[in-house]
């Protein structure tokens, strides 16, 4: 078994405060930055003359997700944040007046902001509160691996199953438990997969990446062209100057330099998650959320979902948001998302966090 005490010391942040708010950031561990300080380092070695090479580090990255949620290297494409994946997404869809998205109430605004925009074209955004079936015209899904404000944890590969049989594609965006919970997309096989790294990834910012299927691939035009559009994009003593051949990899969508100190970051932090295993990871946080939620249990709140890595706990007679600046005063960070307090413990938390939010409490 990991040892967790070991572990919890790569990350400093933790020595100051308890941390139990992984929801909104996730902490860097000092080999996470040590891998960003030593690709500035190496630009000042060597002045960035082997600049290519870096591309060839982003493939290994590349290899590395791809062994975390179960694809092919070549299904792996990096952006900044998750935003940008979705608006490739949706927005590259031919959208016709009449057809529907349908997303789950209380998504992430990411999940609505776009498509309500869409309404201008007669595109129907609809919110439901489980999806079992799905409504005529539906072109689309876009939903969260796990609900930033309840914890809700939606049947993916049901979900998946129905938008299939209707026709339609499934984005995911898997921010909220990437990096907590375990992902195959073999499972639930997604048309798109995003993940913004700075959460439970414990990436820093700028880092995220996204599953295309190669289904997609196939009919989701670029909406970023650039010099690395063209296929022959390493060639850069002759690049192209006509008109750009895609490859058929999903890198055809980042079009441009990528945000390398980021990756590099990410990339440390990967290896981390696999060194230890998903596995046991995933039975850490649910251990942690699951004490967690009994505490709060036993300070006379409602826990909205059991089994997930959220915890989100409501009292009918106290305010959340006051209840969370509160705690805060007393070194708990938490948050407070719709009248629930939101309290996101990640596998460097300990007993001692828990003891430290039960005494607050």
């Amino acid at each position: 078994m990991p040892d967790w005490r070991l572990i919890r010391r790569d990350y400093p942040a933790l020595q100051h405060h308890t941390w139990l708010n992984t929801a909104t950031f996730g902490q860097v561990s000092l080999r996470t930055q040590a891998a960003v300080t030593a690709h500035f380092a190496r630009r000042d070695r060597l002045a960035s003359k082997d600049f290519l090479a870096w591309f060839d580090d982003m493939d290994d990255l590349r290899g590395l997700l791809a062994q975390l949620i179960h694809c092919a290297a070549d299904d792996i494409a990096f952006t900044t944040n998750a935003a940008s994946a979705l608006s490739l997404f949706l927005g590259g869809i031919d959208w016709r007046p009449g057809d529907r998205i349908v997303t789950l109430r209380n998504e992430f605004p990411n999940q609505f902001y776009y498509a309500n925009w869409l309404g201008a074209r007669g595109v129907e955004l609809v919110e439901l509160a489980d999806i079992t079936e799905l409504p005529p015209q539906t072109r689309a899904v876009a939903i969260s691996t796990v609900n930033y404000m309840t914890g809700f944890r939606p049947d993916l590969a049901a979900i998946g199953r129905l938008a299939r049989a209707a026709g339609a594609l499934v984005y995911v965006d898997g921010t909220q438990s990437l990096g907590a919970l375990r992902f195959d997309v073999r499972a639930t096989a997604p048309d798109m997969f995003a993940v913004d790294g700075y959460k439970w990834l414990l990436c820093p910012n700028g880092a995220t990446f996204f599953y295309v299927s190669p289904a997609l691939r196939r009919k989701l035009p670029p909406a970023v062209i650039g010099w690395r559009s063209d296929r022959n994009w390493r060639s850069v003593d002759d690049l192209n100057h006509g008109v750009p051949e895609f490859s058929d990899a999903a890198e055809r969508y980042e079009g441009g330099l990528l945000n390398f100190p980021s990756l590099y970051g990410m990339a440390e932090a990967i290896r981390t998650f696999l060194e230890i295993g998903p596995d046991r990871l995933e039975a850490r946080v649910l251990d942690l959320a699951a004490q967690t939620a009994e505490i709060l249990r036993r300070a006379g709140a409602e826990i909205q979902h059991e089994n997930t890595n959220i915890v989100a706990a409501h009292w009918p007679d106290r305010d959340a948001s006051a209840l969370s600046r509160k705690l805060a005063e007393t070194g708990v960070i938490t948050a407070a998302r719709h009248g629930n307090l939101r309290v996101s413990p990640h596998f460097y938390n300990d007993e001692s966090d828990l003891s430290a939010l039960a005494a607050a409490v």
